[in-house]
């Protein structure tokens, strides 16, 4: 018999990377850029998070979108899949953060999420940021260790099977929660995923077999990489996989009736504090302008002078 996927979907929230900069009111010619350029706080040791738009990771809007297509592949209707296909139970969005966070995951929900559960941090007071003298907001977020062992508490208690996360998010770019997560569980687990399919393993005689194995391909440097494992697993989502729905507006008025649950790290006994501390965050220096050269031997003789060659 199937087992129905119960999948968890990770969500984070994050400076909204398509937030239009405001027009500087110095220079009323020069249009702003179209996007936001992040900005180094007072301290130096983080990027300012006030007064700033933020939205769902765009990696994990991936993930989201992908366990809703699972759902509808392997429910009857026009998007049902033409190749077999394992029945989705529920899918449960999660994040950890300010109570800023049940924004995404209302969102979540509005794309396609049956539930959410929001574990509350403290910025200052959960993490120790108040003793690093870290801004509210800054230095308060799980490190990727952290957020792998809620994870896989939440896991645990919620009876998941699958695992569907973004391979990084775009603030600290760490791309490490989910083979964290993968090796606390003893999971199988495939990164990276510009493809996922589901294949059902036949049963062979005696009663042995039987069950999905997971086929994920992803990009690598001479071409693509395929592997497969069976159920439980954890995949991580790359740029290619597919393009995320918008959420319509009667879905977000039906994702305010849906269940949102409300816990903190204490509930599932995982220890929020830092092992790591940011010394200091500065600005790329800015580029210099390139110069012209009237013909090859011109250029030769530049980077000589340059001392590149």
């Amino acid at each position: 018999m199937s087992v129905p996927l119960k999948i968890l979907v990770p969500v984070k929230r994050v400076i909204d990377y398509a937030t239009k900069t405001p027009p500087d009111p110095h220079n009323l010619t020069t249009p702003p850029p179209s996007q936001i350029k992040p900005r180094v706080n007072a301290t130096r040791t983080a990027i300012e998070t006030q007064n700033v738009k933020h939205s769902l990771n765009p990696f994990d809007e991936l993930s989201l979108e992908a366990a809703i297509r699972l759902r509808e592949a392997s429910t009857p209707g026009p998007k049902q899949s033409k190749t077999p296909s394992p029945p989705v139970a529920d899918i449960l969005a999660l994040s950890a953060g300010p109570a800023k966070c049940t924004d995404v995951l209302r969102t979540a929900m509005a794309m396609g999420a049956d539930r959410a559960i929001h574990v509350e941090i403290d910025p200052r007071t959960s993490t120790g940021a108040e003793k690093e003298g870290g801004a509210e907001g800054e230095q308060g977020e799980l490190e990727p260790l952290g957020v792998a062992k809620l994870l896989a508490e939440v896991v645990k208690r919620e009876e998941r099977n699958f695992v569907i996360l973004g391979k990084q998010s775009i603030d600290d770019d760490s791309n490490q929660t989910g083979q964290m997560l993968a090796g606390l569980l003893g999971w199988g687990q495939a990164t990276q995923a510009s493809e996922i399919r589901f294949e059902e393993k036949k049963e062979v005689e005696g009663g042995g077999g039987g069950g999905w194995e997971v086929s994920v391909t992803k990009e690598v440097d001479g071409g693509v990489e395929t592997v497969r494992s069976p159920l439980p697993m954890v995949v991580t989502t790359d740029l290619r996989l597919n393009e995320p729905r918008y959420a319509s507006l009667p879905n977000i008025m039906k994702a305010k009736k849906k269940k949102l649950e409300k816990k903190t790290l204490q509930d599932y006994g995982v220890d929020g504090g830092r092992r790591l501390r940011v010394l200091k965050v500065e600005e790329p220096p800015p580029r210099k302008g390139g110069g012209k050269v009237e013909d090859v031997d011109g250029m030769i003789a530049r980077l000589k002078e340059l001392g590149a060659i």
